[in-house]
């Protein structure tokens, strides 16, 4: 049976990597993006290089009719989904105190809503109840949920923290049911959604200090254990967190 993966922010960022990875090790790819078209595109065009299907799908993960679309688009134009990678989220840089009620909501219809009614919709797929063979979801968190986040974070830090919360006992839901679960917790990594860090010398500088291995994660040092729990290389692994992050962070240093 062919493998076939559908990636939720897919076109940038360690969505992306994931994509091409996938691609790698002989996936065909759905490429969930919700306005970054032309990035979506070259992601699926890496895929199709390496010989394997790609498809791009938009979708915004905070609308249940675009999510539900993405999957039937998938599953239409690639056949059955054997594993999801919930990827896509959006970060914040607010006070509690100054935080706007409709930012908020956006940001729990993202991080929280939106993940867990792809999760429903894989789940509607791959389950041996419903008819399915089992399949493999990862979704991508954070280590702001263990450590509170930087200064500003805290709503994010929040959203993934129910994001722990949920994929462990959905794991527990589904395990007998073919469908293996885990969470994989980058530290800061160097993608748009720490443009800064990415960008800024000095930034960068105070952000490496705050880490045990002294720099941030490449996209690509994400994909790797995303990639090997979707493998049958971690057949008896569900319910898990792997935190790919540097060590953490230093002991009376920023956190994240």
């Amino acid at each position: 049976m062919a493998k076939v993966l559908l990636v939720t922010g897919g076109a940038r960022g360690i969505g992306r990597a994931t994509v091409e990875l996938a691609a790698r090790q002989g996936f065909d790819v759905a490429v969930g993006f919700r306005k970054e078209g032309d990035a979506a595109e070259a992601a699926a065009d890496s895929v199709r290089a390496l010989g394997q299907q790609a498809i791009t799908v938009q979708a915004d993960v905070a609308a249940e009719n675009d999510i539900v679309n993405m999957f039937e688009q998938t599953e239409r134009q690639l056949g059955k989904i054997t594993s999801l990678v919930n990827s896509a989220a959006i970060s914040t840089r607010m006070r509690v105190d100054e935080a706007p009620t409709g930012d908020l909501e956006r940001l729990m219809a993202v991080n929280v809503v939106g993940l867990m009614l792809c999760c429903r919709e894989a789940a509607k797929r791959m389950s041996t109840q419903h008819g399915g063979k089992g399949g493999s979801i990862v979704n991508v968190g954070s280590m702001a949920a263990f450590s509170g986040g930087r200064p500003g974070a805290s709503h994010y830090a929040g959203s993934k923290g129910a994001v722990d919360s949920f994929s462990r006992g959905f794991a527990r839901e589904v395990a007998q049911e073919g469908i293996r679960v885990n969470i994989v917790r980058p530290g800061v990594t160097l993608t748009d959604m720490v443009q800064a860090v990415r960008d800024d010398p000095e930034v960068r500088q105070s952000i490496d200090a705050t880490i045990p291995m002294g720099r941030p994660a490449e996209p690509s040092e994400i994909a790797e254990p995303i990639l090997w729990l979707l493998s049958e290389k971690a057949s008896f692994v569900t319910g898990c967190i792997v935190d790919a992050s540097g060590g953490g962070y230093v002991i009376g240093a920023a956190t994240g």
